[in-house]
C-alpha cells in the first residue's frame, strides 16, 4: 500500500537494482502541434484548456507540479514515444512481455540493496504475483516455494510476520494471505491461531492496531477483515481478545463508527480520526465497508458519500490525468489503484443493481464519476519504462518497481473494465456465519466504443482485479470453496 511504509519509497528506486533512465525525455517543440491534431486530443490535454487552469500564484509545490506536467506532456501527446510500440490511437501499447518477465525476476534472488526491506517480504511476493495474475500469468508454479519461505514468518501466536523473528503484523499478514490466496497455497495457514491473531489487534473503540504495541489506523481494519472473511475465521472475538473486556463480542462491533471518525472536514478518509486524507486510506475505508455489508447499505450508513466524492474527483490531477494521494499533491502511478479502484465501489454504494440488472448493464452507459481515459492515457504513455528491462514507475522521473507495476496494472483494471454488485445477494452465510457481501461481484469487459473513447484497445487489456481483495476474481472464488466452514 502507498501508506503502508512511507520509508520504503527510496529504497524502490535503488539504482543497484533499476537502470537509471535516460535523461533525453525532454522535447521543447512539443507545443507546436497542428489544429487537427489539437481537436483529436482529449479536452482536459488542449492547449486553451491547460491554459485556463494555469495558477499565477507560485509556490514551491506549484513548481513541481509544473516540472512533472513539462515532463509527462509529450508523452501524453505522443510526441515522444519513447520507442514503444503504439497502438490504433496512436498510445503506447501495454509492455505485456516486458513487465511479465520484470516480475518474474523479481521473485527471483534479489540484490544486497533489498535486505532493508526484511520486514517486508510479504509483500514483496504479493506485488509480483498480484501483478503477474493481473497480466493473465499462471502463478502457481511459485506455490511451493512461496509455502517455503512464508513457512517461517508464521508465529505460533498466529498470523504472519514481515520477516523471520519478526511480530506478526496486519499488513505483512495481508499481503501473505493474498499471495497464498492467488497461487493456491492457504491451506498453509493456521486458521485458529490467526484467529486468535486478530482478536488480540481488536481495540476498543472499534478500530484495529496493525501490531501489537503499534498503530491504530484504517489499514489494519480493512487487512484484519480480509483475512477473516477469505479463511472464514469466526465474527465472534476469541476469549482471550482484550476487547472483550470493553464489552465488545464481535470482531464488526464499533467498527463502522470508528471508520466514518476517520473521514475529514474535507470528505476524504484519514489513517485515523483527527489525521489528514489520504487516497490509499479512501480505498481501505471503501473496502472494508463492502466486506462489512453491501456497498449501498454500509457505506451510506458510515460516510458522508456525497463528501467523499467531491474530495477523490479533486486528486485526479487536471494536468497529467493520473492521480495525487492527497490534495495539491503529485501524481503517482500506484494511486491508479488505490483512487482508481474506490470508483466501483462507490458506484457500488450510489446505485445498487440486481442480479438481472448487472448482466444488461451493457445496454445502459455506466455512471461517469471519474475519468478512466485519462487514467488509461497516463500509465501507458508516462508509467511504462521504455527499453528492455520493463516495468513500470511512479512518473517519468522514477525507476520502475514491483510496487508500482503491481498496482499500475491494478489501477488499469479498475479503468478499462466494468465491475457490478449483486445487491440482492445474501451477504451473511447463516450456516458458517461467514460474511458474504464481497463475494458478490461480477465484472464484464468494455465495450469497443468505450475503448474507441479511452484511446485503449482490447490488445491492451489486463485482466479482471477482485475490486476488494486487490487479487484475481477466480482466486477469490477458489477460496469461497476451499473454506465453506468456520474452525468453530
Amino acid at each position: 500500500m502507498a501508506a503502508i511504509n512511507s520509508n520504503s519509497e527510496p529504497l524502490f528506486n535503488t539504482a543497484r537494482v533499476i537502470e537509471e533512465l535516460p535523461s533525453d525525455d525532454g522535447d521543447d517543440d512539443y507545443e507546436d502541434i497542428d489544429v487537427q491534431a489539437e481537436e483529436k486530443l482529449p479536452l482536459w490535454l488542449r492547449t486553451e484548456i491547460v491554459d485556463l487552469l494555469n495558477d499565477e500564484l507560485e509556490t514551491a509545490t506549484s513548481e513541481a507540479q509544473e516540472e512533472v506536467y513539462d515532463m509527462c506532456r509529450p508523452l501524453l501527446l505522443c510526441t515522444d514515444t519513447q520507442k514503444l510500440s503504439s497502438n490504433q490511437s496512436s498510445l503506447p501499447t501495454l509492455s505485456r512481455d516486458r513487465h511479465t518477465e520484470f516480475l518474474h525476476a523479481a521473485l527471483k534472488p534479489l540484490p544486497s540493496g533489498y535486505v532493508a526491506m526484511d520486514a517486508s517480504r510479504p509483500w514483496l511476493f504479493y506485488w509480483a504475483i498480484c501483478g503477474l495474475t493481473t497480466l493473465g500469468q499462471d502463478v502457481t508454479q511459485y506455490r511451493e516455494r512461496l509455502q517455503e519461505t512464508l513457512r517461517p514468518l508464521q508465529n505460533p501466536s498466529g498470523g504472519f510476520g514481515g520477516g523471520h523473528g519478526q511480530y506478526s503484523h496486519c499488513a505483512g499478514n495481508y499481503a501473505a494471505v493474498l499471495a497464498l490466496a492467488a497461487t493456491g497455497g492457504l491451506d498453509m495457514v493456521n486458521r485458529e491461531a490467526m484467529w486468535h491473531f486478530l482478536g488480540s489487534m481488536k481495540q476498543a473503540d472499534g478500530g484495529f492496531r496493525v501490531a501489537q504495541g503499534a498503530e491504530e489506523d484504517i489499514r489494519g481494519a480493512y487487512c484484519a477483515m480480509t483475512a477473516i472473511t477469505l479463511l472464514n475465521l469466526p465474527l465472534t472475538l476469541p476469549p482471550s481478545a482484550p476487547a472483550r473486556q470493553a464489552g465488545l463480542e464481535s470482531f464488526l462491533d464499533r467498527l463502522g463508527e470508528w471508520i466514518g471518525r476517520c473521514q475529514t472536514y474535507e470528505g476524504g478518509i484519514a489513517a485515523a480520526p483527527g489525521s489528514e486524507a489520504h487516497g490509499a486510506y479512501a480505498f481501505c475505508a471503501l473496502a472494508c465497508l463492502s466486506i462489512m455489508d453491501a456497498p449501498h447499505i454500509s457505506v451510506p450508513q458510515c460516510l458522508d458519500v456525497r463528501a467523499l466524492l467531491a474530495w477523490l474527483a479533486g486528486i485526479q490531477t487536471r494536468t497529467e490525468g493520473g492521480f495525487a494521494g492527497r490534495a495539491n499533491k503529485l501524481v503517482d502511478a500506484c494511486y491508479g489503484h488505490w483512487v482508481g479502484s474506490c470508483w466501483a465501489l462507490l458506484e457500488a454504494a450510489l446505485a445498487p443493481a440486481s442480479a438481472s440488472a448487472s448482466a444488461s448493464a451493457s445496454a445502459r452507459p455506466p455512471p461517469n464519476l471519474w475519468d478512466r481515459g485519462a487514467l488509461i492515457r497516463y500509465l501507458l504513455c508516462c508509467c511504462q519504462q521504455p527499453g528492455r528491462r520493463g516495468g513500470m514507475r511512479d512518473k517519468p522521473s522514477a525507476h520502475p518497481d514491483a510496487y508500482h507495476t503491481c498496482y499500475s496494472l491494478a489501477g488499469l483494471s479498475a479503468a478499462q473494465h466494468h465491475y457490478s454488485y449483486d445487491a440482492d445477494a445474501a451477504v451473511h452465510d447463516t450456516v458458517s456465519g461467514r460474511l458474504t457481501a464481497a463475494f458478490n461481484w461480477t465484472a464484464r469487459r468494455a465495450t469497443p466504443a468505450e475503448r474507441a473513447v479511452w484511446c485503449c484497445d482490447e490488445m491492451d487489456d489486463v485482466a479482471f482485479v477482485h475490486p476488494v481483495f486487490v487479487i484475481p476474481m477466480a482466486a477469490v472464488a477458489r477460496v469461497v470453496q476451499q473454506f465453506p466452514h468456520s474452525i468453530l
